[in-house]
């Protein structure tokens, strides 16, 4: 008779804030571009994995799309929100879509002035 010896399993439930977002990509060449963009970011960590690319922050964190359009050698205006909604395929934090951004936060009430939301309201 075999015995397997039972560990404590790595992963734990932890509620406390991160202060952490997000997002992945499809690991494809639009995907590759992007995570390359955003590597260049201080607070930015950028892993690739077999089939997607996790791209995390602290704090905030914008995809400036000229920047997406320089790396990729394409004329400005070519990457925008839609393109990259096509090319992620999860987030996570508050997004906002701007003309020329897409920044990420990790406390939803940092993004509250983008939404003509009242904090005061609240508290």
């Amino acid at each position: 008779m075999t015995v397997f010896k039972t560990s404590e399993s790595p992963y734990k439930v932890n509620n406390t804030a991160s202060n952490m977002c997000g997002f992945t990509l499809m690991n494809n060449q639009v995907g590759a571009i992007i995570a390359e963009v955003m590597a260049g970011k201080e607070n930015v960590t950028v892993t690739p994995l077999p089939s997607m690319i996790r791209v995390d922050a602290k704090g905030r964190t914008d995809l400036v799309y000229a920047e997406v359009d320089e790396a990729a050698g394409e004329e400005e205006g070519w990457f925008n929100a839609a393109e990259f909604e096509e090319s992620m395929s999860t987030h996570y934090g508050r997004m906002i879509h701007e003309d020329d951004r897409t920044i990420m936060f990790a406390n939803p009430e940092d993004a509250a002035e983008y939404l003509d939301f009242d904090l005061k309201v609240i508290r």
